[in-house]
């Protein structure tokens, strides 16, 4: 039994399709399964959910008659059998290590809803979005008055950046509603949020939103009906307030609620130049993947050097620092001691300009002790429990992801041998 379930409605997305498949089989979380639901496409969707479904396992593809959206996904609920649920569209992708994050937020902390940053991608620009600003455990009325700030948020609404536990959608019968084609995800996730006690933010995007040109809602409803549609998801809404807050909380948040009658839907925008926008694939720490010569020293340490970087670099996001402040952090927790700004420059092979500002920016948050030394900058480690606990999974997954394809026993041998290699090293570099 698979540990977690992805959903994936498809229609008439072959154009898409094999960006999202492959994004899901190559997660760095490998006990899933991905339930492609074909909803009567016409194009050759059909062909590569078959084609894929043949070649990996993990794979379940279903044809059936159109129905729509929301009754394919509750047909993909049925065949679930995953602990977790994640729900994709087909347009988008996620990233790598996106399952493995959300799977570790939910087992350390006993979450029932835990909810990711995301990508949002237009044409060739990305955008990261978020709204909840910690990572601090969070009750159902603790999300909701976060969710009361911006009701319209994708964040809140939307399901495909969230991970869902499966036991509680069984439990309450939690389907989504088929007579809805506006806000049905919100409505979802409000009905979720009423049975669940604790939920988890994490400052790490777990998905890529594909902004598509002219949306089902642009085409097929007319201003009057669009705002028939408000009116009830409006009730969905503040019915859900109602029912989480006693009767003096709901007057004295009574107009809070109502906002979401006018911002309903909104999404945000991502406008090239501005801050926060990026060109697509330098959110990514870049890597050179070679044909062959795997057993080339120069190789091995560019596979190295780049998986580090990734993996720290998660770290860094989730802080919002800079990869080059996250190594500085972690060069500074293992060697154990005060350095000059010169000392990590050379060291880490970083500008010392780069050093002393990286430096000056940690110390204001009280992660360094900084204090000036000479011509430059004497730093001493500080550091703080949730870096630490990030720096130390970042090279826990470094480990995973090196000794991957060994036995146990391998393992070990692998681990004895590299001290030995670190030790000959130590003492040629003294």
């Amino acid at each position: 039994m698979p540990e977690v379930s992805f959903i994936v409605p498809v229609y008439n997305a072959e154009a898409a399709l094999e960006r999202l498949i492959e994004s899901v089989l190559n997660q760095e979380y490998r006990d899933l399964e991905l339930i492609l639901m074909d909803d009567g496409s016409k194009d050759g969707s059909g062909a590569i959910m078959d084609k894929y479904a043949a070649d990996d396992p993990r794979v379940i593809a279903v044809h059936k008659t159109n129905s729509g959206v929301s009754d394919t996904r509750n047909q993909g609920l049925k065949k679930a059998t995953g602990k977790y649920i994640r729900f994709l569209d087909a347009d988008d992708w996620i990233p790598d290590d996106s399952t493995k994050q959300m799977v570790r937020a939910a087992e350390e902390t006993g979450a029932d809803l835990v909810v990711g940053d995301f990508y949002r991608v237009v044409g060739e620009n990305v955008s990261r979005k978020g709204s909840i600003s910690s990572e601090k455990a969070l009750s159902r009325n603790e999300y909701a008055e976060w969710m009361m700030e911006s009701p319209a948020d994708y964040y809140y609404g939307v399901i495909w950046n969230k991970l869902y536990r499966k036991e509680i959608l069984d439990r309450y019968q939690l389907e989504f509603d088929k007579d809805l084609s506006f806000c049905e995800d919100f409505v979802f996730n409000l009905e979720y949020l009423l049975h669940t006690e604790k939920v988890i933010p994490i400052q790490v995007p777990v998905y890529y939103y594909v902004k598509t040109e002219g949306s089902l809602v642009a085409k097929n409803m007319n201003p009057v009906r669009i705002a028939r549609m408000k009116t009830s998801i409006y009730t969905y809404y503040n019915d859900f307030y109602k029912n989480i807050l006693n009767e003096e909380q709901y007057r004295s948040q009574r107009a809070n609620i109502a906002g979401f009658l006018v911002a309903a839907a909104q999404d945000d925008l991502v406008v090239p130049m501005m801050p926060g926008t990026m060109k697509l694939g330098e959110e990514v720490i870049p890597a050179y993947v070679f044909d062959e010569n795997e057993t080339d020293l120069y190789v091995g340490l560019s596979y190295l050097s780049d998986a580090y970087a990734r993996y720290l670099n998660t770290a860094a996001i989730r802080r919002d620092l800079s990869l080059n402040d996250m190594r500085i952090l972690n060069f500074m927790k293992h060697a154990g001691k005060s350095f000059t700004h010169r000392e990590i420059a050379g060291a880490l092979r970083i500008s010392q300009l780069d050093v002393m500002a990286s430096l000056q920016k940690m110390a204001l948050r009280n992660l360094v002790k900084v204090e000036v030394h000479g011509e430059g900058l004497l730093a001493e480690y500080i550091g703080s429990a949730e870096i630490e606990k990030d720096m130390d999974e970042a090279m826990q997954d470094l480990s995973e992801v090196c000794t991957d394809t060994m036995t146990e026993e391998e393992k070990e041998q692998f681990r004895l041998l590299f001290r030995k290699m670190c030790t000959g090293l130590r003492e040629h570099l003294k």
